[in-house]
C-alpha cells in the first residue's frame, strides 16, 4: 500500500510540475492579450538634433522627459495597444497589424515631429528552449542613414553582454539603409514608405550555453532628425513558442486542460491498482 501512495503521489507531483513549467516561461503580458503593455517598460525622448548612431535605449531612457519638448505629446499617446482589424494609416498593404490574438503595440506613433520611443522588458533566469517574437516596420523616407527615421531591435544576452539579435534599419532616401524584407510605397507628398508587408519572426535558440541567463527585449522607433519622416514599429508574440496567426487559447485555458488531462490519467491510474489489488476476506 507505500507504494501504491507513494506512486499515486508522484504522478499527481508530476502532473503540478507540468502545469507549472507550461506556465511560468519568463515573459510577462509578451502578446498584450491583456490589453495593455504591462510588463514592459516603456520611453520616450525629443530625438533632434541627435543622429542615428548615438540613438540608443540608454539616450532614451536618460533623456525620457523629453518627450514633452516643446509642447509635444507625452509617451503614452505615441505608443500604443493596437486592436485586430487595425489598419495602418500610412500603408494600406501593410497587411495585418495583429500577428496573433487580439492585440499587438506599436512604438513610436503613425505622424511626424521628430520623437523616438523606446519598449523594453527583461526575462530573467530564462531556461526554456526558444524565444520567439514578431515585428512590422514602417519608415518614411529621406536624408541620410545618419539623420532618416530609423529602427532599432535588439535581443541582449545580460549575462554574457552580447547582443544576440540585431536588426537596425534606416529610410535613407537611397535605400540604402534597409533590406530585402522591406517594399516601398508612395506617400502622398512623393516619398519612399519602406515598410515590411509580412510579419517577421525573430527567433533564439537557447542551449546550454544560454539557459539560465537574463535577456533583454529593446525595440527602438523614431522620427527622422530634422523632424518631418515618421517610423514606427509593431511588436507582438515575444515568448517561448512562435504563435499561430490568428487566435489562441489563454494560457489559463491551456492551464485548465493539462489539469484535467492529469485528473483523467490520475484517476485511470486509481481505478487500475483497485482492480488488481487482492480481495479480502
Amino acid at each position: 500500500m507505500q507504494l501504491k501512495t507513494t506512486s499515486a503521489l508522484g504522478l499527481l507531483l508530476l502532473c503540478a510540475a507540468y502545469n507549472s513549467s507550461a506556465n511560468a516561461d519568463g515573459f510577462i503580458n509578451g502578446n498584450f492579450e491583456s490589453g495593455s503593455a504591462s510588463g514592459w517598460t516603456l520611453d520616450g525622448a525629443y530625438r533632434s538634433p541627435v543622429y542615428n548612431s548615438q540613438l540608443t535605449p540608454t539616450y532614451i531612457k536618460n533623456n525620457s522627459d523629453g518627450d514633452n519638448f516643446n509642447g509635444g505629446p507625452s509617451t503614452p499617446t505615441r505608443s500604443s495597444v493596437i486592436g485586430a482589424g487595425t489598419v495602418d494609416p500610412n500603408v494600406a498593404a501593410l497587411g495585418t497589424t495583429v500577428y496573433s490574438g487580439n492585440y499587438s503595440y506599436r512604438i513610436e506613433d503613425t505622424v511626424t515631429g521628430g520623437y523616438a520611443s523606446l519598449l523594453q522588458q527583461t526575462v530573467k533566469s530564462y531556461t526554456d528552449p526558444n524565444i520567439f517574437f514578431a515585428w512590422k516596420g514602417v519608415l518614411l523616407g529621406a536624408h541620410g542613414p545618419d539623420d532618416a527615421a530609423t529602427m532599432k531591435i535588439v535581443l541582449t544576452d545580460l549575462t554574457s553582454g552580447l547582443d544576440l539579435i540585431t536588426r537596425t534599419y534606416n529610410a535613407a532616401d537611397t535605400g540604402s539603409g534597409v533590406d530585402s524584407r522591406f517594399s516601398t510605397a508612395l506617400s502622398s507628398g512623393f516619398e519612399t514608405i519602406f515598410y515590411t508587408p509580412q510579419w517577421q519572426i525573430e527567433q533564439l535558440s537557447i542551449n546550454s550555453s544560454l539557459s539560465g541567463h537574463d535577456f533583454l527585449l529593446s525595440i527602438l522607433a523614431s522620427d527622422c532628425e530634422p523632424t518631418a519622416h515618421y517610423g514606427y514599429v509593431y511588436l507582438d508574440g515575444f515568448g517561448a513558442v512562435a504563435p499561430p496567426a490568428g487566435a489562441v487559447p489563454e494560457p489559463s485555458t491551456w492551464a485548465m486542460m493539462i489539469l484535467g488531462f492529469c485528473g483523467v490519467g490520475f484517476m485511470t491510474y486509481r481505478r487500475r491498482n483497485q482492480a488488481s489489488a487482492p480481495i479480502s476476506a
